[in-house]
């Protein structure tokens, strides 16, 4: 029987604190949830790699070290509300939702959203929300939100996703460009995002947060 509680120590003592991730709530938080439990069945014994899961339909889980990074720059405290993009079976809703008073998580894919809704019910996480529909959409209807964190690749983030944001709110996407990905950070002040470097990674882009084509003939 494989020693999942062991493999998870193992990811946080290897991926990331070396990663510089070092906030006990984080800490804590991915030491607590079963990753296991919100990857696909077939990839359970991939849990804990340093890699991204796949989810199908193109859609990966990002590797550990990239989550715990994204929750570091956001820095997420218990009086707040969080939205949780691509957030596929759930697990960065989970970790998030130790540390947040609320977080909305969206999912476009029907079959990811019933069975994230169901995890994390199974697993006990009863602050949290899934809102199933586009992901570039968000869910205003919840909003507006003190932190978004987007799980997966983007060339550009929707006014529609940012005005769901609360003035003094910050927002953490993974910029694709060029096959070169890199994590920035946005901080709302007015109607105005001012966005800084994090850290560098990758994903494949998602569904609504690509770049208009320019075709010439």
């Amino acid at each position: 029987m494989t020693d999942f509680a062991t493999r998870r120590r193992v990811m946080v003592d290897t991926q990331v604190r070396p990663s510089d991730v070092t906030k006990f709530p984080i800490i804590d938080a991915m030491l607590a949830v079963p990753r296991e439990l919100f990857v696909p069945d077939a990839q359970r014994e991939a849990a804990y790699a340093d890699d991204q899961v796949r989810l199908g339909a193109g859609r990966v889980m990002p590797e550990p070290r990239t989550l715990a990074k994204m929750l570091d720059g956001l820095n997420i405290s218990g009086d707040e509300l969080v939205l949780d993009i691509a957030a596929g079976l759930g697990y960065s809703t989970a970790v998030a939702a130790r540390m947040a008073q609320l977080v909305v998580a969206v999912e476009e894919e029907p079959g990811l959203a019933e069975e994230a809704q169901s995890i994390l019910m199974d697993t006990g996480v009863d602050n949290a929300v899934v809102h199933q529909g586009p992901l570039a959409e968000g869910a205003p209807e919840h909003g507006p939100y003190d932190a978004i964190m987007i799980q997966g690749g983007v060339e550009q983030v929707p006014p529609s996703l940012t005005d769901q944001l609360k003035d003094g709110g910050r927002i953490i996407c993974l910029f694709m460009e060029n096959g070169l990905g890199s994590v920035r950070i946005g901080h709302k002040s007015g109607d105005r995002l001012t966005w800084r470097f994090e850290f560098n990674a990758g994903a494949p882009v998602l569904p609504g947060f690509e770049k208009a084509r320019d075709f010439a003939l």
